[in-house]
């Protein structure tokens, strides 16, 4: 079950990433990005790539290394990391976006399932 769990967190994370690649076009961020400062699009374009590297690296580690991620100390903080990454943002969720609307209220509850999958397999 705890592999079971993490495979699965790991295409949770994976669809993450793909969601993040897709910014520039979902939001017209070629457009919508224009109107802050220079170096504040910068900022939002180079943190949405390093969060696509971090869930491309929470998804590979999720996939192809679950035994040592497991049966080993630094495997298990690695898991706590990645639910606390999760939960995290689900609080993130409410306080910048709010739940006066439904796709908030969507994007907290898979903030919380994200969570769920790596504290599980560190709760049995």
């Amino acid at each position: 079950m705890k592999e079971t769990l993490l495979f699965i967190g790991g295409f949770y994370n994976l669809a993450f990433a793909v969601f993040h690649i897709l910014f520039w076009k979902i939001f017209k961020w070629k457009r919508s990005l224009r109107r802050l400062l220079p170096m504040d699009r910068a900022i939002m374009q180079v943190l949405n790539i390093r969060l696509i590297y971090i869930f491309f690296v929470f998804a590979y580690v999720s996939i192809f290394h679950q035994e040592g991620l497991i049966s080993t100390q630094l495997g298990k903080v690695f898991i706590i990391i990645i639910s606390l990454f999760w939960f995290m943002r689900a609080i993130e969720q409410i306080i910048f976006f709010g739940l006066k609307n439904l796709v908030s209220i969507v994007f907290m509850i898979i903030s919380i399932i994200g969570a769920i999958f790596y504290l599980i397999p560190i709760l049995i």
